[in-house]
């Protein structure tokens, strides 16, 4: 009988971003910090003759049409390199929320490609793994391997992973759902692309302390677009700062879900029962970055 494999799909969240500017295609240079968060989605895989996916799980219905989800469009793109690879069925249980920046459609497409990987075999480093990611979206290549990174381009250029200390995390979503290119559309203003040229690339600390002044020193240029579709944004992140023990409170990705980042992990824990209390509406997970 045919063994069934599984992976982990963790949130991605980025800690900084920053829109360098607008290339000819359209599309926009960033530069962005980025982790992941120790709540994720899951995906299992048995190896058969169809190439199916069944979706499950508390956020499945949010997320569409199981023919249009990035798991099959990566293992499609992954076809398309590989002669005879062996496909297979999926089953995706889909915990985190959708359109909410945390690159959970990403993270699930790059969970497959490790899945296939596995069953055929092939190394993590073949570089028709790392195309199919490109080819699937911006962002499946830096789920790829969830580690910490800086994300250049439009996702393509990655650093190397680097050694960030764990940060213990509040992560909140308003349950509001956010499209990337409606965020990037709104910040065509010339006051906020910047020209990469000025941006110094300054190396990234590994230091608690250090990496939090960092972060201070920084931003998201898309806060205040995201803002401006959902202003909600802006109530969850006046929530995250007004509770004991924030350290930095900010948006991840293109939005709608905002981060909190705390000492320890049981202050978090702390922070996000008092947050479910005042606003039972909200999806709110205490987590650890890194």
């Amino acid at each position: 009988m045919p063994v069934a494999r599984a992976e982990r799909a963790p949130a991605k969240v980025n800690l900084t971003l920053r829109v360098l500017g607008r290339r000819a295609d359209g599309y926009h240079d960033i530069e962005s910090l980025v982790v992941f968060a120790a709540i994720a989605d899951t995906l299992a895989f048995t190896a058969g003759r169809k190439l199916t996916l069944t979706m499950r799980g508390p956020t499945a219905e949010s997320a569409g049409a199981a023919a249009d989800n990035l798991v099959l469009k990566a293992a499609g793109a992954l076809a398309e390199r590989v002669p005879d690879i062996k496909l297979g069925s999926f089953v995706l249980s889909k915990r985190l929320p959708v359109a909410a920046g945390l690159g959970g459609g990403s993270a699930d497409a790059a969970a497959a490609l490790r899945l296939l990987a596995r069953a055929n075999p092939l190394a993590l480093d073949d570089p028709r793994l790392r195309k199919a990611a490109r080819a699937t979206g911006a962002d499946v290549a830096v789920c790829l391997e969830p580690r910490p990174r800086l994300m250049r381009g439009i996702g393509d250029v990655l650093s190397g992973p680097i050694a960030l200390p764990r940060l213990p995390a509040v992560l909140v979503n308003p349950r509001v759902a956010l499209h990337t290119k409606d965020v990037f559309a709104r910040l065509n203003a010339p006051r906020i692309v910047r020209a990469a040229a000025t941006v110094a690339q300054d190396p990234v600390p590994t230091e608690r302390g250090e990496l939090i002044d960092y972060l201070r020193n920084r931003s998201n240029d898309l806060e205040p677009p995201a803002i401006s579709l959902q202003p909600a944004i802006a109530d969850v992140l006046a929530a995250l700062r007004q509770l004991a023990g924030c350290r930095l409170a900010r948006m991840s990705g293109s939005g709608a879900t905002c981060f909190g980042l705390f000492d320890t992990a049981k202050a978090a824990a702390a922070a996000a029962q008092a947050l479910r209390a005042k606003h039972a509406s909200w999806w709110v997970r205490a987590t650890v970055l890194g």
